[in-house]
C-alpha cells in the first residue's frame, strides 16, 4: 500500500518521534483525510509498519538459509545469516529500518504479534549460534548468549551510522563476518588456518 511505503520511508528516516501524520501526507501529496479509512489513527500506521517490518526480516532470514545448499556448515550459515540481515536493513526494505531504528518507541508498547514474532527471529539467531559453537568448549566467563545479542547490537547499530557514501555495503558486511567469524573460532579454539573468506 502506498501509504504504509510512504509511512515506512519516513518513520526509517525521521524516527517515529520526528514523524507526523501530515508528514505522510505531504510525501504522497494527498489530503489527511485520505489516511483515516485505513488506518483511524497515527497508532494503527506505526503498528503496521513495524509490524511489517520484523515480518520481512523474518522471512528474508529464513528464504536466505532455505536457499544454501544442503551440508553447509554451521559456520557459513551464520555468515550468510550475518549478510541477510545487514542487506535488508540498509539497503533492501525501509520497512525493516523502520523497524530496526524505531523498535524501542512505539507508543504503547509493542503488538503482541510483533512480540511473537521477534521471538521467533530471535530463536532462529540462537540455533545459528549454538550450531557455530557446537559441542566444542568455550573459555571461563564466555557467554553465548550476550556474545549473539552484543553481535545483533551492532548490526542494528549500523541503521545509525553507516553511510553509503563514505563506504560500500560489501565493505561492511565482509568487516562484520570477519568479526563475528574471529569471535566464533577464538572462543572455540577454531584454526584460523580454515578460516572462510566473505
Amino acid at each position: 500500500m502506498v501509504i504504509l511505503d510512504a509511512a515506512a520511508h519516513a518513520f526509517s528516516t525521521k524516527g517515529l518521534a520526528g514523524t507526523r501524520l501530515t508528514d505522510v501526507v505531504e510525501y504522497l501529496q494527498i489530503p489527511l483525510s485520505a489516511i483515516y479509512p485505513y488506518f483511524p489513527s497515527r497508532e494503527h500506521l506505526i503498528e503496521e509498519v513495524m509490524y511489517r517490518g520484523i515480518s520481512e526480516m523474518h522471512s528474508h532470514l529464513q528464504k536466505t538459509l532455505e536457499a544454501l545448499p544442503s551440508g553447509v556448515a554451521p559456520l557459513d550459515r551464520l555468515m550468510a545469516a550475518v549478510e541477510a540481515h545487514l542487506r535488508q536493513v540498509l539497503e533492501f526494505s525501509d520497512y525493516c529500518s523502520a523497524w530496526i531504528r524505531n523498535a524501542g518507541q512505539v507508543p504503547g508498547g509493542i503488538s503482541t504479534r510483533q512480540k511473537k514474532l521477534e521471538a521467533t527471529y530471535g530463536r532462529i539467531w540462537r540455533t545459528l549460534f549454538d550450531d557455530a559453537i557446537g559441542d566444542r568448549e568455550t573459555p571461563p566467563g564466555f557467554d553465548v548468549r550476550i556474545a549473539r545479542m552484543l553481535m545483533l547490537g551492532a548490526m542494528n547499530w549500523a541503521a545509525e551510522w553507516w553511510d553509503p557514501h563514505r563506504g560500500s555495503i560489501d565493505t561492511l558486511v565482509a568487516t562484520t563476518q570477519f568479526l563475528v567469524q574471529s569471535g566464533v573460532e577464538s572462543a572455540t579454539g577454531s584454526s584460523a588456518g580454515n578460516r572462510r573468506q566473505p
